[in-house]
């Protein structure tokens, strides 16, 4: 390959992947590769063999930069290191823009606009994009409609996120019931708390293998994020759970993935961000990954798992505290659920009004001086 190189110079050769060869060397001497560290230290002397007036160009791609073995990121081999994260709003209209071009829509006033289907899709990488726009082809098509609408691209990402529409589940009513509660908890939650994320729809349509219902936010668009906001999303994904507590008086399997997530926040909080006062300003963010011995006590780790337990007990009973407040409002949603299925927005603002807080969070409009 690279004898091929120098002789049609100037060329470019990219190695996709580059991790597969490139992993560190002697890190897991346990499960060393002989050919792949001899593919390795080929590519580096090969690559140690390049001067400037070769004209030959090497890019290498990777989803793992943490494992590359050193030598090869030293000047004169790969140096230059370019990070492509996930597109911003602008970043994804541009993307939707590019897929929407084969897609054929209405001539003139097609209702499809890339920057609100931008706005509906954050954390969606190109890949995702592509995938909604060809999901929306298809369902127009299912339908014999003759362009693809505003409708088929909604019906998409619905799809894309929640998984397929399950029309020939059959659920009992006293299931149907439950899920209602559960949705309507976290709907009601995240409209009287000021640092949820605002909703974008609540279903009880079984979709995917395991989803009974869900409710769509939609994240801002930000990255720092405060200690309050964390509190409120945990209390909003445990207010699907805390419904049921207060309606039923137990608590089903539904919440798994709630608790996945709460789950998850609250060890953040106390091991990775230092949002925790017994635990203090101590991060253990990728410490340890690659050896059998945790970077803390025994001591520690207990502290740890009370002061999460702790953060996931306070914010179950603020969400029950909550929701028994807004009983009446949670009755209303749940009514309506059963009888339409799927609320947007515009519904939850025709029975409860605007949502309480509007504003901006304070996360959202902080300046880090550095």
């Amino acid at each position: 390959m690279f004898n091929n190189a120098r002789e049609k110079a100037p060329c470019i050769i990219f190695i996709d992947e580059i991790d597969a060869v490139g992993r560190a060397r002697g890190r897991n001497s346990f499960q060393s590769n002989d050919e792949r560290e001899n593919t390795l230290n080929q590519l580096l002397v090969e690559m140690d063999g390049f001067s400037a007036d070769k004209g030959v160009i090497i890019l290498g791609a990777t989803n793992r930069p943490d494992v590359l073995d050193d030598a090869l990121l030293r000047p004169g081999r790969f140096d230059r290191q370019i990070s492509i994260d996930r597109p911003d709003l602008k970043g994804r209209e541009q993307i939707f823009n590019v897929h929407l071009k084969p897609i054929k829509l209405k001539a003139e006033g097609s209702d499809v606009n890339s920057k609100i289907l931008a706005t509906q899709t954050p954390g969606f990488v190109g890949a995702d994009i592509a995938n909604i726009c060809n999901e929306a082809a298809l369902i127009a098509a299912r339908s014999d409609k003759e362009f693809v609408e505003m409708v088929d691209f909604n019906a998409a990402i619905d799809r894309i996120i929640g998984g397929l529409e399950k029309k020939n589940t059959i659920i009992l009513p006293s299931e149907k019931k439950i899920v209602a509660y559960h949705e309507a908890g976290h709907a009601i939650c995240g409209w009287f708390l000021d640092y949820a994320d605002p909703l974008v729809k609540v279903t009880i349509v079984p979709r995917g293998v395991a989803a009974l219902g869900y409710a769509q936010y939609l994240p801002k668009e930000k990255y720092l994020t405060v200690k309050e906001e964390l509190d409120d999303r945990m209390c909003m994904a445990l207010g699907g759970r805390a419904a049921e507590k207060i309606i039923f008086g137990k608590v089903s399997t539904g919440a798994l993935s709630d608790l996945e997530s709460v789950t998850k926040i609250a060890y953040a909080m106390v091991t990775v961000y230092g949002m925790n006062e017994k635990v203090g300003n101590i991060s253990f963010h990728n410490m340890g990954e690659n050896s059998f011995d945790k970077p803390y006590s025994q001591k520690t780790a207990e502290i740890i798992d009370e002061e999460v337990r702790g953060i996931v007990d306070e914010q179950f009973q603020r969400a029950i505290a909550l929701l028994t407040s807004k009983r009446q409002e949670m009755e209303d949603l749940v009514k309506a659920l059963l009888e339409k299925e799927v609320l947007f927005k515009d519904d939850l603002e025709k029975m409860f009004g605007k949502r309480p807080s509007e504003m901006e969070s304070p996360g959202s409009t902080w300046q880090c001086h550095q």
